[in-house]
Parts: C-alpha cells; sequence; structure tokens
C-alpha cells in the first residue's frame, strides 16, 4: 500500500519537499538579517532568559504561540532531515527548527554558537549593515557543564 501511495505521488511529494526548500532558502534569506538585526546587543549577555513580547499576554494566548512555534520548529527540523538526503538546505533547515523551538539548554546551546568568532563575525556584519551596534557575549561556553560563565 505504501508503495502505491509513494508510486503514484512521487511527482507530488518531490514538489513538495522542492517548494519547502525554496521556501525556507528565500525565507532564511529574508528573515536572518531582520532578526539578527532586532537583537539587543546584550541578549546574550544575560545569564537569565530573555523576556519576550507576549510574555505579558493573556495564557490562552502565550500558550496557543508557544505550542505553534514548537511545531512548525519540529516541522522545519523533520524537513531538514528530508532535505539531508534530498535537495536543499538541510543543515541550515535544522538549525533554524532548533532555534525556534524550546527545549532544555537551548540558551546554552545558542550562546555556544554564537560565541563562535566566524559567527560572531557574520552576525556582527550584518548587524553593522543596519546600523546596529555589535553584540556582546560572553567567552566560549566552556566543555565541564558544572563550570560556569563570568
Amino acid at each position: 500500500m505504501m508503495e502505491w501511495i509513494l508510486e503514484t505521488n512521487r511527482a507530488v511529494i518531490y514538489s513538495a519537499l522542492g517548494g519547502l526548500s525554496a521556501i525556507t532558502f528565500i525565507g532564511s534569506l529574508i528573515l536572518i538579517p531582520i532578526l539578527v538585526a532586532r537583537l539587543p546587543a546584550n541578549y546574550f549577555r544575560g545569564s537569565g532568559k530573555p523576556s519576550f513580547p507576549w510574555a505579558t499576554r493573556h495564557p490562552v494566548l502565550r500558550w496557543t504561540l508557544l505550542i505553534g512555534k514548537n511545531v512548525i520548529g519540529m516541522f522545519l527540523i523533520a524537513g531538514g532531515i528530508l532535505m539531508l538526503v534530498l535537495p536543499g538546505q538541510g543543515l541550515l533547515t535544522i538549525l533554524m527548527g532548533l532555534v525556534l523551538m524550546n527545549y532544555p539548554g537551548k540558551r546554552r546551546l545558542e550562546r555556544y554558537f554564537v560565541s563562535r568568532p566566524p559567527i560572531l563575525r557574520g552576525i556582527n556584519w550584518l548587524r553593522k549593515r543596519s546600523h546596529r551596534p555589535p553584540l556582546n557575549v560572553h567567552p566560549a561556553v566552556p566543555d565541564d557543564p558544572h563550570k560556569t560563565i563570568e
């Protein structure tokens, strides 16, 4: 049964995956510079979680947005995994899904990637083009999870 579905709908499946790949690529070209420019310069400097605009909204709206962005993140990760073996930018799509979702250790993972010199240079280049100050980040996250960043 599954073989028949795949065989008869192969063109539709390839078109959908190609469309997802194109949308992800174009979306990343447009959204990444906008989002990087909107980050406060001290976003990665604080020790606590950042506050979000919807944090003080009605609980139903807050939960709806939280669930919605996590579902979109899961779809991006699933699509990115498929794009690892099919045409498309799988790693970028997976990374976008991970940034969108909420999970334990997310903040530490974000700090780890942003503290890498090539990534930080790229982010600050985008911020400079938007006339924004460079990001202030902590040094690289230590390998020992029990060490704290001072």
